[in-house]
């Protein structure tokens, strides 16, 4: 049978990672740092924004401006003193020495919301462990997806090393060859719609997707809400709210509620009638699905869309709509990927946990929930109790979510969702999960326990 285009470039892919398989750390970490600039060096990384907006049609130029270099420049923070060549780890009284190697050939599956930053994520995690990768992007992004892979080829070849370490599937990408792809390579990463996801882990080969966003966040009777306020405006409005992890509901104890709402419109927010909500509904939603043409357009657009009239409209960052109920049949409750923000009013802290457990049995559980509150107690049990696999404290959320410089989670554009999300992992995808581990084990003194010491306890309490 004559060889598919697919598995050519899986055949060059394989042929290059065993050539850079037994590279050094030194010689992993100058590429890391030289296939990052040649993304973000300012001039490269405006043109590759504006590439991406104009052809994919979602968020902005300038917030991807800031998301293509904040994120890599993160990643690299992370990865920077990470060992992942050779030991890694030696547990001496253990017996143990831990040993990085390669998982192979990473096929990794790319959304058109974040077409430069997720490609070069997953690009530099898994050359970071001398793998090989061919990125799988959505149609939308693949014009830039191709430049991005060319910019990377050409810091590979400069540095002496195989082009074919890091490939593309042929143009145009399809579903198929996406398909095949899967097939083909010893680890999927895939960060996109959840078609793809269920795909992935249905191809027989390892994988790891995440779930869907639908982020709701707390504002709780102790909250900062001028601070709190900002914080959500921020992050909902960023790049046109195209992140899995901004907020799509807000939930208000209603001793704040008319304080908290103020707060919100002098961030930008804009509270609609429950006419606008009914237009905006119709626009917003076309037979049970997303327009595509509102996705990831600012709430001004979409505010023309609507024919929405308001003071100082030329300032307006985010649409608000007031929501009771949860469910296919209130699409509100769900994600809007768009300026649009549900709000929820609750009479307390139960209830508001009881209303985020609504909202994530319809869409987004496992992912991630927010909080604003000055009482330590409530994260964690928001944590003990909610299906959400990050409790986020007082932070944006888009920023936080997914790493930021003030908190300790791993950069990342890919947010793992847990069991609850049907997922694989359930923290930050990350370049530990790019990795082989090998234990190399030695006989310690032994520690075997006698009956009496497992079972002691019990007895005592209930016999033999």
């Amino acid at each position: 049978m004559p060889q598919t285009p697919v598995k050519k470039i899986v055949s060059q892919a394989r042929a290059a990672q065993a050539k850079f398989e037994t590279a050094t750390q030194e010689v992993v970490d100058e590429l890391i740092a030289g296939l990052a600039w040649a993304i973000i060096e300012p001039v490269t990384n405006r043109s590759l924004a504006k590439q991406a907006v104009l052809e994919t049609g979602l968020g902005n130029v300038e917030d991807k401006i800031i998301k293509n270099q904040r994120k890599t420049l993160g990643l690299l923070r992370d990865l920077k003193n990470a060992i992942s060549c050779g030991i890694i780890r030696e547990i001496p009284e253990q017996g143990l020495v831990e040993i990085a190697r390669p998982v192979g050939l990473v096929g990794a599956v790319t959304p058109s919301t974040n077409p430069i930053a997720t490609p070069l994520n997953k690009t530099l995690n898994a050359l970071k462990g001398r793998n090989a990768i061919i990125l799988a992007p959505s149609p939308k992004g693949e014009a830039v997806c191709q430049r991005v892979v060319d910019l990377l080829q050409n810091v590979l070849r400069s540095s002496g090393l195989p082009e074919n370490l890091i490939q593309k599937l042929p143009t145009p990408v399809s579903k198929e060859a996406t398909h095949e792809l899967m097939q083909l390579v010893d680890l999927i990463v895939v960060t996109g719609s959840q078609n793809n996801v269920r795909a992935s882990y249905s191809s027989g080969t390892p994988a790891i997707g995440v779930g869907a966003g639908n982020v709701s966040t707390l504002i709780d009777e102790t909250a900062d809400l001028v601070s709190a306020a900002k914080k959500i405006s921020a992050s909902k409005s960023f790049d046109n709210a195209t992140s899995c992890s901004s907020e799509n509901s807000i939930v208000i104890l209603d001793e704040v509620y008319e304080k908290a709402i103020a707060a919100l419109k002098n961030e930008g927010g804009t509270m609609l009638s429950q006419e606008e909500k009914h237009n905006l509904q119709n626009a917003l939603w076309t037979q049970g699905r997303l327009n595509p043409e509102l996705i990831a357009k600012s709430a001004i657009e979409i505010a023309g869309v609507i024919g929405l009239q308001r003071p100082q409209i030329n300032k307006l960052k985010m649409l608000m709509v007031e929501e009771t109920e949860t469910g296919s049949e209130y699409p509100f409750s769900g994600e809007k990927l768009c300026p649009v923000l549900t709000v929820y009013r609750v009479k307390n802290f139960e209830d508001a946990c009881q209303q985020v457990k609504k909202i994530y049995e319809f869409q987004g559980k496992g992912h991630s929930v927010g909080l604003h509150s000055k009482d330590e107690s409530r994260p964690l049990e928001m944590g003990l109790s909610l299906p959400a696999c990050r409790v986020i404290v007082n932070q944006s959320h888009c920023f936080a979510t997914g790493g930021s410089f003030d908190n300790g989670l791993p950069f990342s554009l890919s947010m793992g969702c847990g069991t609850w999300g049907g997922n694989s992992i359930s923290e930050n995808l990350n370049y530990l999960h790019y990795l082989n581990i090998v234990r190399v084990v030695r006989p310690i003194p032994p520690t075997e326990p006698s009956l009496e010491d497992i079972f002691g306890e019990y007895w005592d309490k209930h016999g033999r």
